[in-house]
């Protein structure tokens, strides 16, 4: 599955401060290597344009978009749209917070606005403008970065993908090339060459530029803490306070990070079996040696016949699997897959399954889709080196169903199929490397004990990497900051308010 899409925080609100009027004219900026840059001129307008009837919660937030070229190296070229929201200051302000919920490809337009709602009367929203933009491609950003149809996706998902035959894989890699093509010609490979971390990182300081500020502060979830330790070690010099929460380790090659998250899972998946049985009827039973046999025995049919939903769809068996992982992410979303799991146990109605996989698809009631997945994979595919040997996948394939169980199918064949990034049409723009050092107390770590998406181990080695200090929170969820424990919370206003470093806490 690789690093799955959801995003970091389980706050998820967007903001934006009302700053008014034009960015101020600045004319140029000396960024080393850089040349002379022309900061872009905008507008900032009612959020409605973005948020529709949600504006009105905040009234204060403003919006605008910020023309960056496509091609880099061709800056009066064609131009991206990146869509940016702040919600102003409501007291003395520091400067500028922002905020990035992770995927790749969540909307962090979306994120600021619900952070900015959630956060009224808070130190944060007193002191920062709370800003999202959207990288290019991305949520509210043009053009969009959208490969498939609706249509398209729902006939994907149908689909179990489970026969790894060698002509089972060859009809996946199949499905996975033709995606690959799909994307190239609807976007266009110059595109697809520029929507990599390493150009979001730039265009994040462009924001900093129209914002007319000389340092950002910064709060990134999950992969936005790819996208922070990024613009770290391009632009030090602009960053007064900076918090990663679930981490993503930047040493870490593609092999390794799709083994460390498949076993953060697993980990996870086991604390759900166990709270499970503690109440009677649990689906799973009580007995841990058999939780994932039971699991398998519940969900695997469906890769034959879809399971029993009131959706006319039905469950499939990819849905099935998907609202697992999705479930997996916050405690609070057991109970649906309890309730789906118990559905499917007594042939009534799975629909708790299909709902968390919608969410994690992206799909509205209405049967339409956000382009998050789209702007995943081809951020992804373009930010690190992928493996095109098959037989790499196919050690993948064992060594993740030695550590993640719950998530194989049937038995090892010795093939697997190879990633859609294996037929990604440009090369990756990225590679992995240790972060550089940062200056002191310029960034925070945190890290959550029992994290399945960003296992605990990638926010120790990150923070090791940066020099800087590690809140480990003891939890089992994914993410930690202003997601309510008052340890982690009140650690993080104190640095990013009175840049109070703390010493690595356990929380």
């Amino acid at each position: 599955m690789g690093r799955t899409s959801r995003t970091g925080s389980a706050l998820l609100i967007c903001t934006v401060l009302a700053v008014g009027g034009t960015a101020p004219s600045a004319a140029a900026t000396g960024e080393p290597g850089a040349g002379q840059v022309t900061v872009p001129q905008v507008t900032w307008k009612s959020c409605a344009q973005f948020l529709g009837d949600a504006a009105h919660d905040i009234p204060t937030a403003q919006c605008t978009t910020v023309p960056v070229p496509i091609d880099d190296a061709d800056p009066t070229g064609p131009q991206a749209q990146l869509a940016v929201i702040r919600i102003p200051a409501s007291g003395q302000r520091i400067g500028a917070l922002f905020v990035n919920p992770g995927g790749p490809g969540a909307s962090a337009v979306d994120s600021a606005a619900g952070m900015g709602y959630a956060l009224t009367g808070s130190p944060i929203n007193e002191h920062f403008d709370i800003v999202g933009f959207d990288p290019r491609g991305v949520g509210h950003s043009t053009p969009q970065l959208r490969c498939r149809t609706d249509a398209e996706v729902d006939a994907w998902r149908r689909n179990p993908m489970v026969d790894y035959s060698p002509a089972g894989v060859a009809a996946i890699e199949r499905i996975n090339r033709d995606y690959a093509k799909e994307c190239a010609d609807k976007m266009g490979t110059a595109f697809l060459a520029g929507v990599g971390t390493a150009s979001a990182a730039k265009d994040m300081d462009t924001v900093r530029q129209v914002l007319g500020d000389d340092q950002i502060n910064y709060l990134g979830f999950s992969y936005g803490t790819e996208l922070g330790t990024a613009y770290l070690e391009r632009f030090p010099q602009h960053v007064r306070a900076m918090v990663l929460d679930g981490a993503i380790d930047p040493a870490e090659d593609t092999v390794q990070s799709i083994i460390e998250q498949m076993t953060g899972f697993q980990v996870v998946f086991n604390d759900y079996a166990a709270d499970c049985a503690k109440s009677a009827g649990c689906p799973l039973g009580t007995d841990p040696a058999q939780w994932v046999n039971r699991f398998h025995e519940l969900v695997d049919p469906l890769a034959v016949k879809p399971g029993p939903a009131s959706d006319p769809r039905g469950l499939s068996y990819q849905d099935a699997i998907t609202g697992t992982f999705n479930a997996l992410y916050a405690p609070q979303y057991w109970k649906f897959l309890t309730s789906g799991l118990l559905g499917l146990q007594r042939q009534t109605d799975a629909g708790d399954l299909l709902l968390l996989a919608d969410e994690y698809e992206g799909r509205d009631p209405y049967g339409h889709y956000s382009n998050g997945q789209d702007a995943f994979n081809a951020i992804r595919c373009v930010d690190s080196p992928t493996p095109t040997d098959p037989a790499v996948w196919a050690d993948i394939d064992r060594r993740t169903r030695e550590s993640a169980p719950f998530q194989s199918y049937g038995q090892f064949t010795g093939f697997a199929p190879r990633d859609i990034c294996a037929f990604w049409p440009v090369p990756p723009t990225s590679a992995p490397h240790p972060a550089p050092p940062a200056p002191p107390g310029s960034v925070v770590v945190v890290s959550t004990t029992h994290d399945p998406a960003t296992p605990y181990e990638a926010g120790v080695n990150l923070a090791r990497q940066l020099n800087a200090p590690l809140i480990t929170y003891d939890g089992t969820q994914h993410t930690a900051v202003f997601n309510g424990d008052e340890c982690v919370d009140s650690a993080i206003v104190k640095y990013l308010v009175d840049q109070v470093v703390p010493d690595n806490l356990h929380c």
